[in-house]
């Protein structure tokens, strides 16, 4: 049985990199860091890349600390696995917001013998997440009491304020107040003050009004519409 080409353990860290360099995308080892070699399969990958390169497996395995029965090990595929992993892509497409733990849960319930490791394994494989919990966006209550988010349409439809913090060079704090025309986009007032209190917020909100005209609503930054009586 032919060996493979003796390299000296320098060569074969500088083969590793450029073996991580070329999985990970990128043309070479200068300018980006390589992720770590974790996982079995990973190792096993990065041995069987330097064993193509002229690398003896029992020399790669030493320095990437693989065992060889790991490293020849050929995992066994299950005669269900393709329907299984079917079941787990459909569930989660059908139900978003559940993770593993929950579809195992559901195959169970349908009649499918599994456990969670073995989801999760196939759940992973198949790339598979659950989705970021958005935090909830503010609804508009209309006169009525529905709860209808309303878009704004026109010009001068819906305007909406907001505030800012920042500090001058002093270090004393101050707040900026912005509103701005939700459909046309448009910057309407900047303002800054040290205290705000109500009676200020609305000179300024008239102010505006006064040049630009009366807004059918106004959202603040709490999230709830105005409809002033009389509008």
């Amino acid at each position: 049985m032919a060996r493979g080409k003796r390299y000296q353990p320098e060569q074969v860290v500088n083969l590793l990199r450029q073996i991580g360099g070329a999985e990970s995308g990128q043309a070479g080892v200068e300018g980006h860091r390589l992720g770590k070699l974790l996982s079995p399969e990973r190792r096993r990958s990065a041995v069987s890349h330097a064993c193509e390169r002229g690398v003896s497996e029992r020399h790669a395995c030493l320095l990437l600390g693989q065992p060889r029965g790991t490293q020849r090990y050929r995992p066994t595929q299950r005669e269900d696995e393709d329907a299984l992993t079917q079941a787990i892509v459909t569930l989660a497409s059908q139900y978003g917001r559940y993770g593993y733990r929950r579809i195992t849960a559901l195959l169970q319930r349908s009649g499918w013998k599994v456990g969670k490791d073995r989801v999760e394994r196939i759940w992973r494989r198949e790339g598979l997440k659950v989705p970021k919990k958005q935090k909830p966006r503010g609804r508009l209550w209309l006169n009525d009491g529905s709860c209808v988010r309303l878009r704004p349409t026109h010009p001068n439809h819906v305007w909406s304020y907001d505030f800012m913090s920042a500090r001058t060079h002093d270090g004393r704090s101050v707040r900026i107040l912005n509103l701005i025309d939700e459909h046309t986009r448009e910057c309407l007032m900047v303002r800054a003050e040290r205290r705000w209190s109500s009676s200020k917020v609305i000179a300024g909100l008239a102010d505006v009004m006064v040049m630009k005209g009366v807004p059918e609503h106004l959202r603040s930054d709490m999230s709830w519409v105005s409809t002033p009586p009389g509008w």
